[in-house]
């Protein structure tokens, strides 16, 4: 992985993380709720503008990682718990501050974070398949995914090469490249690819293997990418929805999976290392693929802090759900110690899946 491609997925990711934060800041200034500070990136600040209007602190923090809204009543300036009680107990003082909103009010702040990735996911989606169309039928010279144990495989082709020349012969058609492996069955084959901008070489052999029309041709053991093609703007729309849906369907069925067996699951998860990993391969195949990778990391981002979870957006959003069924809140330090738990347990998962990234990287299984 290059520098650059590395530098891409961090500002990417922490795009998607600020306009996460900034879901929850528009809708607690909507409620009259006080933000304190809003920061781009984590760390020491290196900047620091504080608005005169609304009293905000604008922050650029030294690690350009994520972000955080910070409104007041969670500021750690006081005890929450007690806010919390003189709020609820009916006192009139501070209504700017997040624990003394309606339930009703505190839900839709919570809940505003996620919703915003689900809405700039539709927006990644639709801009993307109206400038630059979307998968189609028709193959590349580009290698997208290799089986294997494969003639491709076992001399060293990786995803996001892009075949150039076959035999000395110039390839820019998808379609003339799959037919002269096709009827190349046991020839030793000279194919140059680019690779990161360099051109290489290798010598490979198509193997014989049966074509889907039950016909023998040869075969390296690459599926291609598929070149795109151009939508109006009805068909993009079509195209996000069933896109999202499906990212929507595929994530919570792998985190139930995760539940219910994690043994067999755990290793398909993919953790900072590994999602950077997938991030520079996303690069290699063009802006469309990498949009819909950014679509699909911010869908992820949604569900991910929807779930019922402690320390997350959705475990927030169900205390208050108690609050207004029972018509009280849960006790304030029951519900921190909770809170405090289940962040830990978050910790704990992402300790485990970041162990198997850099596992699968030390054991060569990763492309660095």
């Amino acid at each position: 992985m290059t520098p650059e491609k590395l530098i891409v997925f961090l500002l990417t990711l922490s795009v998607l993380v600020i306009l996460h934060e900034y879901g929850h800041f528009l809708l607690a200034r909507r409620n009259g709720v006080r933000v304190t500070d809003f920061a781009l990136g984590m760390g020491p600040t290196l900047l620091k503008w504080t608005s005169k209007r609304s009293g905000t602190n604008y922050r650029l923090n030294l690690l350009p990682i994520g972000g955080y809204c910070q409104m007041r009543g969670e500021d750690g300036k006081s005890n929450e718990a007690e806010q919390q009680r003189a709020f609820r107990g009916g006192h009139e003082y501070d209504a700017d501050n997040f624990q003394a909103k309606t339930p009703l009010q505190r839900l839709s702040i919570v809940l505003a974070g996620p919703i915003m990735n689900f809405i700039v996911a539709l927006v990644l989606l639709i801009g993307g398949a109206i400038a630059f169309g979307i998968p189609g039928a028709a193959p590349s010279t580009q290698i997208f995914q290799l089986l294997p144990g494969q003639p491709a495989d076992r001399a060293g082709l990786r995803s996001g090469d892009r075949i150039v020349a076959v035999n000395g012969r110039a390839m820019t058609d998808g379609n003339v490249l799959v037919d002269t492996i096709h009827h190349s069955t046991g020839k030793l084959l000279h194919v140059e690819y680019v690779r990161d901008g360099v051109t290489r070489a290798v010598d490979v052999t198509p193997v014989r293997a049966k074509s889907p029309d039950g016909t023998m041709e040869g075969h390296l053991g690459f599926t291609p990418a598929t070149l795109p093609h151009r939508v109006a703007p009805p068909e993009a729309v079509s195209y996000a929805v069933s896109y999202f849906t499906f990212v929507v369907k595929s994530t919570l069925g792998s985190l139930g999976a995760l539940v219910t067996h994690p043994s067999t699951v755990i290793g398909q998860v993919q953790g900072p290392i590994g999602m950077a990993r997938v991030s520079a391969q996303a690069q290699d195949f063009g802006p469309f693929v990498f949009i819909t990778l950014a679509a699909m990391i911010s869908i992820s981002l949604g569900v991910f802090n929807l779930l019922p979870i402690p320390a997350l957006d959705g475990g927030r959003g169900v205390f208050i759900l108690v609050e207004m069924l029972r018509g009280k809140p849960v006790d304030p330090e029951k519900e921190a110690l909770v809170h405090v738990g289940g962040f830990a347990v978050l910790i704990a998962l992402m300790l485990a899946v970041s162990y198997h990234d850099v596992s699968a990287a030390l054991a060569g299984h990763a492309a660095f």
